[in-house]
C-alpha cells in the first residue's frame, strides 16, 4: 500500500526545491524504469502493481517495494496514463576533469529551457557517445519528470553538469570551442575535430553574447538548396543532432 508519507515525497519531487533537497527524482513507466535498474543508479523506492513485480525481477535487494494499485499510482503519477511502476532515484554525482575536456568531445547547452529539448538532447548525445553536457544556471532541470521522460534512460550513462559559463570557459585550455550560428561557415565544409565542445544556444535567442565571446569556430547548417525560402531555424534537439552527426561522421571517414 502507497502511505501518505510516501505520497507526499514523490509528489513533492515535482518541485525542483524538493528535488535538490532530498536529492532524489521520479521515473514512470516500464520502459523506463526497467532500463534504470538495470543501470548504476540506485533506486530508493519501486512502486508498481502486482502485475508488474510478477513479470519484473530487475529490481535490487536494498530497494524498498511497494505494491500498489493503478488508483493509487495514479495519485503520484505526472503521466496521463497510469503506469504500472514508477520509481524514485538517487541523483547520481556528476564530477569531471578539465584537463579531460581535451581527449573528448562534450556539449554546452546555453539556457535550453524545453525540458523536452533538454531530455531529447542528452539521449542523442548517450547514441553518439558524448559523456558530458554542460549546462548553464539557466537551462532547464535535467530532473523535471518530462526531461527524464525524455531521456529514455540516456540520464544513467551522461553526466549533466550545471556550471557558471565564464567559469567553465576561463579554466578550459587547448580546446577548441563550436558554436552554431547563422553566420558561421558551414558544417559540411568544416574540418571538424575529434575533440572539442559544441555550443548550442537558447530556442529563441540563440548562443548569448556572454558565452560567443568564447568560441573558436563558428559553424552553420546549411537549408537546401541555400537560395531558396525556408523556416527560420531548427529545433534545437534537431540542430544538436544534425552537429553531432557530422562530428562521428568526419571521425569515421
Amino acid at each position: 500500500m502507497l502511505s501518505k508519507n510516501k505520497q507526499k515525497l514523490i509528489t513533492s519531487l515535482a518541485r525542483k526545491k524538493h528535488r535538490d533537497q532530498e536529492q532524489l527524482f521520479v521515473a514512470e513507466g516500464h520502459k523506463l524504469v526497467d532500463d534504470l535498474l538495470t543501470t548504476s543508479l540506485k533506486c530508493k523506492i519501486l512502486i508498481a502493481t502486482d502485475e508488474w513485480l510478477n513479470s519484473n525481477k530487475n529490481y535490487l535487494n536494498n530497494t524498498e517495494i511497494i505494491n500498489a494499485s493503478l488508483n493509487e499510482i495514479k495519485k503520484v503519477s505526472s503521466l496521463k496514463s497510469t503506469p504500472p511502476v514508477m520509481a524514485v532515484f538517487e541523483q547520481p554525482a556528476t564530477n569531471f576533469d578539465y584537463e579531460q575536456l581535451s581527449t573528448k568531445l562534450s556539449l554546452f547547452l546555453d539556457d535550453i529551457q524545453d525540458p523536452g529539448n533538454l531530455g531529447t538532447i542528452v539521449r542523442m548525445a548517450d547514441w553518439f557517445g558524448i559523456e558530458d553536457v554542460f549546462c548553464t544556471k539557466g537551462c532547464a532541470d535535467i530532473y523535471n519528470s518530462k526531461t527524464v521522460q525524455s531521456t529514455m534512460g540516456a540520464i544513467a550513462r551522461v553526466k549533466v553538469h550545471y556550471i557558471e559559463a565564464a567559469n567553465f570557459f576561463d579554466s578550459i585550455d587547448n580546446v577548441e570551442i563550436y558554436g552554431t550560428f547563422l553566420e558561421g561557415d558551414n558544417l559540411y565544409q568544416t574540418d571538424l575535430k575529434a575533440n572539442g565542445i559544441i555550443v548550442m544556444g537558447n530556442e529563441g535567442n540563440g548562443i548569448s553574447k556572454e558565452v560567443e565571446k568564447y568560441v573558436s569556430t563558428k559553424i552553420n547548417i546549411p537549408n537546401y538548396p541555400p537560395e531558396s525560402a525556408t523556416s527560420e531555424s531548427l529545433n534545437v534537439a534537431v540542430a544538436t543532432a544534425i552537429t553531432c552527426a557530422e562530428f562521428r561522421r568526419q571521425l569515421a571517414f
